[in-house]
């Protein structure tokens, strides 16, 4: 396994390189495309990405929780989450690459 992290500046320099827009198109193209995805998940939306996995929503309720430490009892107050389901594709994809 890499200590690797693929950052905006990595998925620009991939666009600049395989389509062939400018530097600055390619970042501004990234920067939209996650703007977008942020401001739909934002409005409550699900977003799916074929081949890849579904970014969606969560509310989850309020409920009282434990410190395991001193073992005392403290709210959790609701939330919203953000929850991430891959597709077949990518599981069998990331699943072939622990193989090697």
């Amino acid at each position: 396994m890499t200590d690797k992290t693929l950052t905006r500046m990595d998925l620009a320099d991939a666009v600049h390189s395989q389509v062939g827009l400018s530097r600055n198109d390619s970042a501004d193209l990234v920067e939209s495309v996650l703007g977008h995805v942020s401001d739909s998940l934002v409005a409550g939306e699900t977003v799916k990405i074929s081949s890849f996995g579904t970014f969606s929503v969560r509310d989850k309720a309020a409920r009282v929780g434990r410190n395991p430490k001193t073992g005392e009892e403290v709210p959790i107050h609701p939330r919203r989450v953000l929850t991430f389901r891959p597709s077949h594709l990518m599981k069998d994809r990331v699943a072939a690459g622990n193989k090697s």
